[in-house]
């Protein structure tokens, strides 16, 4: 057991805390991993609002890169000294998913069996939640061995931990999910990290149109740089119409939602192509639903209506090959990265964040 210093939100919208915490030493199947930058991602304020679980304490941050410190007896996939990219999806290899060979789809992931606690205060001992199975906004943390993906230790670990969330499921839901290829039109709704991932990963594919939506001019400069041909404010355009006219009058051949709202679902519906295919990527909330969309529509305009998880990532196949991409230069991983910030400052990064001012702040240790 020892204690480290991390980032804590204990009850529901209140502003988190940084505070000391027990880590177990690692028990079967479990490693201790010397964080050494974790992003900021939408999902952990989701977490400190309560938008997740109301599983309070909860121990944020899960997109992270560091170095294993130790691991439990019967570990082998990783030793101590090896530089890792933390991951959410630790697959089981025995779920239905994994026995007919799409791991990327596992069912039944799994994170560290023993908890992380609260050292000090009136709540001392309090088991924490960590954020997907991580909590990475520590000095330390206790994960599955599994959740650890050996990488080049060579690369920037504030860059390449953007893997561990945000940037795999924007560059996932266009090359994985939405099966982006050389010569294809590609519009993304929503230009924020992952967003901007998406476009990324289209330019990475290949793509020959490239259409980036937002309402935030700064957003769409962004994508603009990290490989969109055309940009369209749709706070002054209507975007549907605007895709069909970048693409012929038809629509783009994949349309990927990184917003999560009916709203852009339903441009992203509209704006595809006949046979094409429209990527929701974007997380809704529990209580929105499918806009007024007619069967005959979808019947009529054919193609597939998906949803990608995690970027229908999976980390020991796509974690390297990107990280090698960005070591040669093909990847710009380090334009995901706005501002590198301390621990003390996760609660005024999520207000930057809540502003749109940044693609991502992360976490130095």
């Amino acid at each position: 057991m020892q204690q480290v210093q991390a980032i804590v939100a204990r009850r529901q919208g209140e502003p988190v805390e940084l505070v000391t915490i027990n880590v177990p030493d690692p028990g079967p199947g479990e490693a201790v991993v010397a964080v050494q930058a974790c992003g900021v991602c939408h999902t952990d304020l989701h977490y400190r609002e309560g938008g997740i679980n109301d599983e309070f304490p909860f121990l944020l941050g899960h997109e992270a890169a560091g170095v294993v410190e130790a691991v439990g007896p019967d570990v082998t996939s990783v030793a101590p000294g090896d530089f890792v990219v933390l991951n959410w999806r630790a697959v089981c290899g025995q779920c239905r998913a994994c026995e007919r060979g799409e791991p990327q789809y596992c069912f039944a992931t799994h994170n560290a069996t023993q908890r992380m606690t609260l050292a000090d205060g009136p709540d001392a001992g309090a088991e924490l939640s960590p954020a997907l199975g991580i909590g990475a906004f520590a000095e330390k943390t206790l994960v599955a061995a599994g959740q650890c993906t050996k990488v080049d230790p060579a690369a920037r670990p504030a860059a390449v931990g953007l893997l561990g969330c945000g940037v795999m499921a924007g560059l996932g839901a266009a090359i994985n999910t939405g099966g982006v290829t050389r010569g294809k039109s590609v519009a993304v709704i929503g230009c924020g990290g992952v967003g901007v991932a998406a476009i990324a990963g289209s330019a990475l594919a290949g793509a020959h149109t490239i259409i980036a939506v937002d309402i935030d001019a700064k957003k769409l400069e962004k994508a603009k740089a990290l490989g969109a041909t055309h940009t369209v404010d749709s706070s002054q355009t209507d975007p549907v119409a605007a895709i069909q006219e970048l693409t012929g009058g038809f629509g783009a051949d994949v349309v990927i939602e990184a917003v999560g709202r009916p709203e852009t679902y339903r441009q992203a519906f509209y704006a595809r192509d006949l046979a094409g295919t429209v990527v929701l990527v974007g997380v809704p909330t529990p209580d929105m639903t499918i806009p007024d969309i007619p069967l005959i529509d979808v019947f009529g305009r054919g193609g597939s209506l998906k949803s990608s998880w995690y970027g229908d990532c999976l980390p020991s196949r796509d974690f390297p090959m990107l990280v090698d991409l960005y070591r040669q230069g093909r990847l710009d991983l380090d334009a995901f990265v706005t501002e590198e910030i301390a621990l003390r400052d996760v609660e005024a990064a999520f207000a930057k964040m809540h502003d749109g001012n940044v693609l991502r702040s992360v976490v130095v240790l």
